[in-house]
């Protein structure tokens, strides 16, 4: 996306945000500097696909009368109540970044164009609640090497492969890509699974690839993403295991995870390890993300979560053997 187009569409998310109340086509043209200049044609065609580029990202953008007691003209808004992300925890070093972000922020905000918008809406009789600018912080995460050829697969309908997790193939048609608590997801109808399905760009393995021509397939109509990501979600957890990590090993588990003693655990521990409690769902899907870690993670208890990690190990030693003795 190059540069012009992002301020243009952040100028958009700005002018729809702020408002509080339902803004015009034309009050919009107005506000977003991008837009001045179009022809009428070429603006609707600008603005067209702004809005679709927008909602593909997973930002609501809501339709309705900008007058309560006239049938006029739609307008445009964006709640900001369905808009913002929920609380993020952050580490100590997270913080600091973030507070670095922000002060790039504060610079970003009053950016000459972006304070011409809110100035404009004052003019048509629209006082902004420039307080919601704080929603559009920049949220400071891992790149996502997915996040680029999935997107332009959602702007033009392309069906993608790419690696999943445990190393399955997977091809899917995108119908959008949705930030969660910090993190990017990408939810469409998964080919090989028939059916919808919700992946994190972080365990996408490598650089997702097209196996189709644009315009391959339709999004569905009356697609929510907010609320289907919400369905898609994985459910709470719904008990908990006792496991060993070795220092500096399985961050990710690690992170979700509660530190707790050992002697609390009833466990005594080789040295570097430490004891943690991880909430989980099902038994399979925790052994098998522990099973990637070997050695530097073992399961104290439940004994059934203990045998289903050595199982999966076992498995793999088997394999291994089975190629050996191929060769």
């Amino acid at each position: 996306m190059t540069t012009r187009k992002t301020e243009r569409i952040l100028n958009l998310t700005i002018c729809l945000l702020v408002s509080g109340r339902f803004v015009s086509k034309g009050q919009i043209r107005e506000a977003v500097e991008a837009y001045h200049g179009l022809s009428d044609a070429a603006f609707e065609r600008t603005f067209e696909r702004d809005k679709d580029e927008l909602r593909a990202l997973g930002v609501p953008i809501e339709v309705g009368s900008f007058e309560a007691l006239f049938d006029d003209e739609p307008g445009y808004r964006i709640r900001p109540s369905e808009f913002e992300l929920p609380p993020i925890d952050l580490t100590a070093e997270e913080a600091a970044v973030v507070g670095v972000a922000a002060r790039v922020w504060q610079h970003a905000s009053v950016a000459e164009s972006t304070m011409s918008a809110i100035a404009k809406l004052r003019a048509a009789g629209i006082e902004p609640d420039t307080s919601q600018l704080a929603s559009l912080e920049p949220s400071v995460q891992a790149q996502e090497p997915a996040f680029e050829p999935l997107w332009n697969a959602v702007l033009q309908r392309i069906r993608m492969s790419f690696t999943y997790r445990n190393g399955a193939k997977r091809t899917l048609e995108p119908w959008g890509l949705t930030s969660t608590k910090g993190r990017w997801y990408v939810i469409g109808r998964d080919i090989d699974r028939n059916g919808t399905r919700m992946f994190k760009l972080s365990r996408i393995s490598d650089l997702p690839k097209r196996v189709s021509k644009p315009g391959a397939y339709q999004v569905p109509d009356d697609l929510d993403l907010r609320s289907l990501a919400r369905s898609l979600a994985p459910a709470e957890p719904t008990a908990s295991a006792v496991v060993a990590i070795r220092s500096g090993k399985a961050p990710a588990l690690a992170r979700r995870a509660e530190p707790i003693e050992a002697a609390a655990a009833g466990v005594e521990l080789p040295g570097g390890f430490a004891v943690f409690r991880v909430g989980y769902t099902e038994v399979g899907s925790l052994a098998e993300e522990i099973a990637r870690y070997a050695a530097d993670v073992v399961v104290v208890q439940p004994i059934e979560l203990r045998q289903a990690v050595i199982d999966q190990l076992t498995a793999v030693v088997g394999t291994v053997r089975e190629a050996e003795v191929v060769r």
